[in-house]
């Protein structure tokens, strides 16, 4: 039996189709012809309000009032310690219209999670600003320096409550840090987990601990406010602004900063990430990010590319070894 071959009229149509089909797939594929110029989705692996939103937003703002990127959106995507955000942008392919901000938790979170994706999975861009942590109790507390808290955890380490973000974060680092530098064994810590740094603040003023650690933006009103006192603060030199002296100063030879970086997802181009570089230095130029790091009481530590990712490689490595003298 011969076979039965379509009428022209319905080839055309299949051919039509079909050329639809590709059309519809490369628009798709080429997002569009967007660019990172013309537009930059940037993910918050966060919930609203948290550190690493109020980056994206400043960063979003910056780049929006200096007309360096008109189109900049910010999506949140929280959950244990960022990894999960990681672990998602991970897979978004070689977008370059896509960033995600991190940090120095994140680096905590994927050892303590056992994420199957580091930030070494995707492709660092720049290191932007550091953050600082204090030390806070409620103004009624009898501890009025760091010297007499610290009297006190020695001789009863395991006694006293110390209220933080997520276990293997860097409030939990700074606590075990801290530990060590006292003659504490870090594995004694008394360390209770929050959510984040609003949680910590209620445990504090309802006497659920004794001491919080989070950025120094989570308790700057109550501080300012005299319901809280600051002990000490985590930088490795005084900060502007920061009327608390730090734990350097005090004779604990510690300093934890809590740096904010950007990364793009894996597989962009050599040209692709050096524009995207480029974007993020013409952003630290504009005065709008200049008015955020003096709000914010944050340093700027720009770091770009290559160097970038090895601070990433090293970063890692530390935090892992202060992980493993908590016994996390």
């Amino acid at each position: 039996m011969r076979k039965q071959h379509p009428a022209p009229a319905v080839l055309g149509v299949v051919i039509t189709l079909v050329l639809v089909g590709f059309a519809a797939v490369d628009a798709s594929g080429s997002a569009s012809g967007a660019t990172p110029r013309s537009k930059l989705t940037v993910t918050a692996p966060a919930a609203p309000g948290g550190g690493w939103d109020l980056a994206s937003r400043e960063f979003q703002q910056a780049l929006r009032a200096g007309s360096v990127v008109n189109n900049v959106q910010v999506v949140n995507v929280p959950g244990a310690g960022g990894t999960i955000g990681l672990s998602q942008f991970a897979e978004i392919g070689d977008d370059p219209t896509r960033l995600m901000m991190t940090g120095t938790v994140m680096l905590g979170a994927i050892t303590v999670n056992n994420s199957s994706v580091d930030l070494l999975d995707t492709t660092p861009i720049a290191r932007l600003a550091e953050d600082y942590e204090v030390l806070i109790v409620p103004a009624d507390s009898p501890y009025q320096t760091l010297d007499d808290f610290i009297a006190a955890w020695q001789e009863n380490p395991h006694g006293h409550a110390i209220g933080g973000g997520a276990l293997g974060g860097t409030d939990h680092l700074l606590a075990g840090l801290t530990a060590g530098e006292a003659g504490i064994d870090p594995a004694e810590l008394n360390y209770i987990a929050f959510a984040g740094g609003g949680e910590v603040l209620t445990a504090l003023l309802s006497d659920t601990v004794e001491i919080g650690i989070s950025g120094y933006n989570d308790f700057r009103d109550q501080i300012e406010a005299g319901n809280l006192r600051a002990l000490a603060v985590s930088a490795e030199q005084p900060v502007p602004g920061i009327d608390t002296p730090t734990l350097i100063d005090q004779g604990i030879d510690v300093s934890l900063p809590n740096w904010r970086g950007l990364v793009a997802p894996p597989g962009i181009t050599e040209e692709e990430r050096t524009e995207l570089i480029s974007i993020v230095e013409e952003m630290t130029e504009t005065p709008e990010w200049a008015d955020a790091l003096d709000r914010h009481r944050w340093v700027d530590s720009l770091l770009t590319g290559d160097e970038f990712t090895e601070f990433i490689r090293e970063d890692q490595a530390r935090v892992d070894a202060i992980i493993e003298e908590l016994g996390l």
